[in-house]
């Protein structure tokens, strides 16, 4: 089968690999559509922090937000999984750990992370292993857009229910990517109002007109408002900063965002307000409500992708390469099954 492989820094290929085998517990899913996320960006370019903590090693085959159907089982795997659509938890713990036994198998110590973490070979390519255990079904009403939206989609969710805002409250999201605009998108399906903090006039332009916030602004115009909540899901090592003096005295900041330098948060700004800070790392513990979400139509995701390419193309836009053709959302999808065009030769081209 075909798969992209990172094999150093700025070094990438599509080649052809051995196809998986379902091991005991294990099954192997046939990829419809995978998203390329920010952390497969830092993985090509060699400044994720795994690289460095000896968590991840080249080579590497990325992607984490995907879905596709079950085309085979291992042993002890219910057959029921067999020609269903699927997507999965990217986080594997270790099932034996008090964090494991208690829920929280996504900030275990010694998970495994679907093309990200420990060597689990990730979803650019037309099939994946994947343990059983992690599987979540998609119904008829997710489509494969969709479906592949789901784990930014449980960040996402994360994010505004650690906000804790009731409906007619007012949510500041720092940060008009994915996982900000699906956060945006969520609560105001809860009946919150929102608005949207960034730096580029299309993104914002684009928060306004497609995902309907409230007000989409840069930090030069941004109303006096009262702020009930802040969701940071930037990349500015400077934004909770900025978060936690923004967010009412009282209430909630959400930190999801990640910048390559640290951040530096003086905690009096959070103690002498007496405001709850919350991180959050994965989307776990939010992937069921998220489909439910889109099941339901409450939230459409699709709006957000801006292409659907091939597994020819990842090595460009983790580059940081859109094509001409993309439209203005933040997330470009990959479909495996699909082919880059052949060139056409000067003599084809001629020929009647």
């Amino acid at each position: 089968m075909r798969a992209f492989v990172l094999t150093g820094p700025g070094e990438s290929s599509v080649i052809d690999v051995e196809p998986p085998v379902a091991g005991p517990g294990e099954v192997i899913v046939d990829i419809a559509r995978v998203g390329v996320c920010g952390t497969d960006m830092e993985l090509a370019a060699g400044t994720m922090s795994y690289l460095h903590d000896d968590l991840a090693h080249y080579p590497v085959r990325p992607g984490h937000e995907w879905c596709g159907t079950v085309s085979a089982i291992g042993d002890g795997v219910d057959p029921a999984w067999l020609g269903r659509r699927t997507t999965g938890d990217t986080q594997i713990g270790c099932g034996r750990c008090h964090r494991c036994l208690t829920g929280r198998q996504h900030v275990c110590d010694d998970r495994h992370e679907i093309g990200l973490r420990r060597g689990f070979d990730g979803a650019l390519a037309e099939q994946m292993s994947v343990p059983a255990r992690a599987l979540l079904a998609l119904p008829d009403e997710v489509d494969d857009m969709s479906g592949a939206m789901v784990e930014p989609g449980g960040n996402a969710l994360r994010a505004v229910r650690a906000a804790s805002l009731d409906e007619g409250e007012r949510l500041l999201v720092i940060g008009p990517g994915t996982i900000g605009l699906l956060a945006a998108q969520l609560a105001a399906a809860q009946g919150c109002e929102v608005h949207v903090l960034g730096v580029t006039p299309a993104s914002l332009e684009f928060a306004g007109a497609t995902v309907g916030v409230a007000g989409a602004w840069t930090q030069h115009d941004l109303p006096d408002l009262r702020w009930d909540g802040v969701i940071d899901a930037s990349n500015d090592p400077t934004s909770p900063t900025r978060a936690a003096g923004l967010v009412d005295a009282g209430r909630r900041l959400v930190l999801i965002g990640l910048s390559e330098t640290p951040s530096l948060l003086d905690s009096r700004a959070l103690v002498m307000r007496d405001v709850t800070a919350v991180g959050v790392l994965s989307g776990s513990p939010g992937l069921v409500g998220a489909i439910g979400h889109f099941a339901s139509a409450a939230v459409d995701p699709r709006p957000l992708v801006a292409a659907t390419l091939t597994l020819d193309d990842v090595g460009d836009v983790l580059a940081g390469n859109r094509p001409a053709s993309a439209g203005p959302g933040p997330k470009i999808h990959i479909d495996p099954r699909l082919r880059a065009p052949t060139p056409v030769t000067t003599q084809e081209r001629t020929s009647p």
